[in-house]
């Protein structure tokens, strides 16, 4: 079972989750031009290794959260709020 650390409830079951997509992306707005819009619906980086991602807690808490992941070993670095910066990694000694 892989577990989620959710910012305000803690770690959940990853059943109790919903992907958001990629984070940190501007989004288009109603002043886009066609290539901006399709540029936002449509090209994602698709990194494989650590990533930034959006999660939706949709059997908790329901409020979105950011997380760091390997798309690799699908392990979660850290989880943090929206408008926060990733915490900084740590390395245990």
């Amino acid at each position: 079972m892989l577990l989620i650390e959710c910012p305000w409830c803690g770690q959940c079951e990853q059943s109790e989750f919903q992907y958001g997509g990629e984070a940190h992306l501007n989004r288009a707005t109603a002043n886009s031009n066609d290539a901006e819009l399709s540029a936002f619906l449509f090209l994602r980086s698709n990194v494989r290794g650590d990533t930034a991602e959006r999660w939706f807690h949709a059997a908790g808490c329901r409020r979105w959260f950011n997380a760091r992941r390997n798309t690799v070993d699908d392990r979660f670095i850290c989880t943090y709020k929206p408008g926060h910066s990733a915490p900084q990694e740590t390395t245990d000694a």
